[in-house]
């Protein structure tokens, strides 16, 4: 798939990722500051910003992956939430921040910060790359927000659509052009 010549509508640029970034970065060390942090990365579209946002951090930090799938290669949530792969460490006792790619439906979020909160973490919050709130199903908002966006298709800087368009360090919308 070549994807050199394609034009997209550029909704959050590679620089004002790179800025939003260290930003929340700083202000995560702040607020964990003598904390126990333990950091989990939802795969596979947080990878690329889970591990951004780690290097920004200045306090300790343990680092965790969970699996989850409610897409499964479609344009919208199914509506539930399968855990493919659950963090393998204990957690007991950390404050748990799960790292996430996007929030639309805040389904699997709020799944999922049920699920580890019994796991007994003395606290689980959020931190999301992009925020879509028209399209919330649940009662859920994410603690830390990288940028609020409108209801569109995005793919790029780890979201992706039918496995491609990870590697994008730039997130731009979708039309039924674009795939």
């Amino acid at each position: 798939m070549d994807i050199s010549n394609k034009k997209w509508e550029t909704l959050c640029s590679k620089e004002d990722i790179a800025a939003r970034v260290e930003e929340l970065g700083m202000q995560i060390s702040k607020d964990y500051e003598d904390k126990k942090l333990f950091i989990i990365s939802l795969l596979k579209g947080s990878f690329i910003f889970a591990s951004d946002v780690v290097r920004n951090i200045s306090v300790p930090v343990k680092i965790g992956f969970m699996t989850t799938s409610s897409y499964e290669d479609e344009f919208e949530s199914k509506g539930s939430v399968n855990v493919i792969n659950d963090v393998t460490e204990d957690i007991e006792g950390y404050d748990v921040l799960v790292v996430d790619d996007i929030t639309d439906s805040g389904i699997t979020m709020k799944y999922v910060v049920e699920h580890l909160k019994a796991k007994k973490a003395a606290s689980v919050k959020s931190c999301v790359l992009l925020d879509k709130p028209s399209r919330r199903a649940v009662d859920y908002q994410a603690d830390y927000i990288g940028f609020t966006i409108e209801d569109k298709f995005v793919v790029g800087y780890g979201l992706d659509y039918c496995n491609y368009y990870r590697n994008i360090p730039y997130v731009f919308a979708v039309t039924d052009e674009d795939i």
